[in-house]
């Protein structure tokens, strides 16, 4: 069993061991293409860990991000602005040999902390030099060929939510142009900045999300619309048999529309239509009681999400949303005008990680 960094070579030109490979289709955030997005766009380097068989097959895979910012310093993150990357091991030996690799690499570079945002792992649980962050979940909603078996699983309240939004005349289209994600931007721009008080990705993000993935059918951007304007968009993100509501924004004055719960029932019968066992609505902060509810009302099963940190919890995916330092931050970003807020956030966002 060797754990190193890919030796000599392409990890994604790698002989995968079938186990390996599975894991790996089914987790979007270990894509070559998701890498390949966040390195280049924030300029973070990545150093993947492998472990390998006696044949030279792998049989374990952890993707890591070097972050050196002069605002936060060092770290180590497996992986930056992803709810999830799974520990990817064939058994036991291979998780126990990435998470070595992982605690010696940040020494040896004097990181802040290592974090990873694994899930729950047995590999690190049982590990004492690790710390846990317990203040996500995340919520899955399972899916069928037909959707009529996931409306019988939603709350009476939210079916009559999603019944008013289509009287009230909202629908939703999938777009069909790059062009269209500038749609979205705007919302997504005033929705952290005003509501959720937070810095914004810079709007290539998005561009680059379509890019590399809308080609392959893997990125649709779905928007929600009322008498030719757009209200509210939503972006969902498919691989293996899952598809994630990963990023969705809306527009404060049309909220009595009830455009967001169209959003999520239309992508539950998109996934459904297109075989997909899962729609993920994403992580969820438990301090958000509001959310919780939300997410709860679509039938969705609970899963902890556990982050492991060395030598302990920090950062900013490590405190609570009750905390007096996340209050201030969220209080002061929301008094920034629009455009100022557009233009920091474009600087800003990397250091976030």
């Amino acid at each position: 069993m060797i754990g190193t960094l890919f030796p000599g070579g392409d990890w994604t030109t790698a002989d995968w061991t079938t186990a390996i490979e599975q894991r790996a289709q089914e987790s979007f955030y270990c894509s070559k293409p998701w890498l390949d997005l966040i390195t280049s766009l924030y300029g973070y380097t990545l150093i993947p860990l492998v472990t390998t068989d006696a044949d030279g097959r792998v049989t374990g895979f952890l993707p890591l991000c070097s972050i050196s910012s002069p605002l936060r310093g060092r770290r180590l993150i497996a992986l930056p602005f992803s709810d999830q990357c799974p520990l990817l091991a064939a058994d036991s030996a291979s998780a126990d040999s990435l998470v070595e690799d992982a605690i010696l690499l940040a020494q040896r570079r004097q990181a802040r902390y290592l974090e990873l945002r694994t899930g729950i792992a047995e590999a690190l649980s049982r590990r004492a030099d690790l710390s846990q962050s317990n203040l996500y979940v995340r919520w899955l909603v399972p899916l069928t060929r037909d959707s009529a078996d996931a409306w019988s699983t939603l709350r009476k309240s939210v079916q009559q939510k999603v019944g008013k939004a289509r009287r009230l005349g909202v629908q939703v289209r999938i777009a069909t142009c790059r062009d269209e994600m500038a749609h979205f931007y705007r919302l997504h721009l005033r929705t952290r900045s005003k509501k959720h008080g937070m810095p914004t990705q810079p709007a290539r993000f998005f561009h680059m999300l379509w890019d590399a993935f809308a080609p392959t059918g893997a990125l649709q951007l779905l928007l929600a619309e009322s008498q030719g304007t757009v209200i509210a968009g939503a972006i969902l993100l498919a691989s293996g048999s899952k598809v994630r509501f990963a990023y969705a924004a809306s527009h404060e004055d049309y909220l009595h529309l009830a455009p967001n719960n169209l959003l999520v029932w239309e992508a539950i019968t998109w996934g459904c239509s297109h075989g997909y066992q899962m729609l993920d609505l994403g992580r969820t902060a438990r301090d958000n009681s509001g959310l919780m509810e939300f997410k709860r009302g679509w039938g969705a099963s609970e899963e902890p999400l556990t982050y492991y940190y060395y030598p302990r919890a920090a950062g900013l995916a490590a405190t609570s949303e009750r905390s007096w330092k996340y209050r201030a931050l969220t209080g002061c970003w929301k008094r920034i005008p629009l455009p100022v807020a557009n233009v920091l956030g474009d600087h800003l966002y990397r250091h976030l990680a």
